[in-house]
């Protein structure tokens, strides 16, 4: 009999890009349910609510079967043990990627004994972030091919809110 295998894929999306969906859609196939799991993290100056960022993502995912998304606080491997998951999905989009994850791998491996599995992003999104994205719309760039529509829609309802350029 085969194991049921939950992984989470935790980050702040904030906002979810196409790489992060990029690797939502390769994840699934690996495992049969995949959280996305939004967090909430008090150092990061962040331009979306945990609640605005997990409706934007459930647009996104719509009948994806196996997917879910929810916000949570704290520790990624507390939340991981509170969901009964198996593995910690992670994107990779470079080499300066690979250093830090693979530390941050080893420590949840030592603390809670959960592995991480690692994907590379596609090579058209080797270079998107969530940080670049909002810099980007906060100068009026065009995004149209890093993030889905629905996104952009919302980044540029926010800077017009904020009195920036339109994104």
């Amino acid at each position: 009999m085969d194991k049921f295998v939950r992984a989470i894929f935790p980050g702040s999306f904030d906002p979810i890009t196409n790489g992060h969906l990029d690797v939502v859609k390769r994840g699934i196939q690996l495992f049969d349910e995949l959280i996305i799991a939004v967090g909430r993290s008090p150092i990061k100056n962040q331009l979306f609510t945990p609640e605005q960022r997990v409706e934007m993502i459930e647009e996104l995912i719509g009948e994806m079967p196996g997917v879910f998304v929810e916000s949570f606080e704290g520790l990624t491997v507390e939340y991981a043990s509170q969901k009964k998951a198996d593995v910690i999905l992670r994107g990779l989009r470079s080499l300066t990627d690979v250093q830090y994850e693979f530390q941050l791998a080893m420590t949840n491996r030592a603390v809670a004994g959960i592995e991480t599995v690692f994907i590379m992003t596609s090579e058209q999104y080797g270079f998107t972030s969530s940080t670049l994205i909002r810099e980007v719309a906060s100068l009026g760039g065009d995004l149209s091919n890093l993030i889905p529509a629905s996104v952009h829609k919302r980044l540029e309802q926010r800077f017009s809110r904020l009195g920036s350029r339109n994104a």
